[in-house]
């Protein structure tokens, strides 16, 4: 059966799903803790994160997931994982980096399964490559600017005031936003083209597994 009809009761399937959800749960948990950790080596400090090598795997994550199970079962990824991740960056991140994260990730990742769905009978390559190239600029302008921007937004408030005034305490860290998302875009873009071979290679074994068992 066509992958996007794939029924994730099965028990094999059930156990993939849950390895899926637990790796974006790890990817984007650590990308909240090492984002707030600028790399000072080569005078990078306001140029790069360490959070800008984790986070692109979590396109990786939701295309398999896309491929393997279809829009339905790569959106069940993406909510499971966002709640789980969300949840615990509230605690060993700070909650405004986890609302950030949160914004941008779901976002970023729900139009990451549209693209990758309407291209998903193209080229092999494509679908994962377009898709996370779109998606990753929308999630970089979206969580930079919500994390990292301390002037003000409405009405001459800023965010960490906006957060007060709903009870979340927010000391905003000022960090060079702007020059910090372009660069974590830049590296989102070469780890999309690298992680292309990783994808190749699981979506060859996904193919050859349901050549010898048979799909859902």
């Amino acid at each position: 059966m066509n992958a996007m009809r794939r029924d994730t009761t099965r028990p094999d399937d059930r156990t993939l799903l849950l390895v899926a959800v637990a790796a974006m749960a790890v990817v984007v948990l650590s990308s909240n803790i090492l984002v707030q950790h600028p790399i000072q080596a080569l005078g990078l400090q306001d140029w790069l994160t360490w959070g800008a090598f984790t986070y692109p795997f979590a396109f990786l994550v939701t295309d398999l997931a896309n491929r393997r199970f279809g829009p339905a079962g790569a959106r069940k990824v993406v909510y499971a994982g966002f709640a789980l991740a969300v949840a615990l960056s509230i605690y060993l991140a700070t909650p405004r980096i986890a609302i950030a994260s949160g914004i941008a990730f779901l976002s970023a990742q729900l139009v990451d399964v549209a693209i990758f769905n309407a291209l998903r009978a193209k080229a092999w390559w494509l679908a994962p490559l377009t898709s996370s190239i779109l998606a990753s600029a929308l999630d970089t302008a979206l969580f930079f600017s919500l994390a990292f921007y301390c002037g003000p937004v409405l009405g001459g408030e800023t965010i960490s005031g906006l957060l007060g005034s709903v009870g979340i305490a927010d000391e905003c860290i000022a960090l060079p936003w702007q020059t910090l998302a372009l660069a974590d875009w830049a590296v989102k873009l070469a780890i999309a083209a690298v992680a292309l071979v990783p994808y190749g290679a699981i979506v060859s074994r996904m193919r050859r597994y349901e050549d010898l068992h048979g799909a859902a």
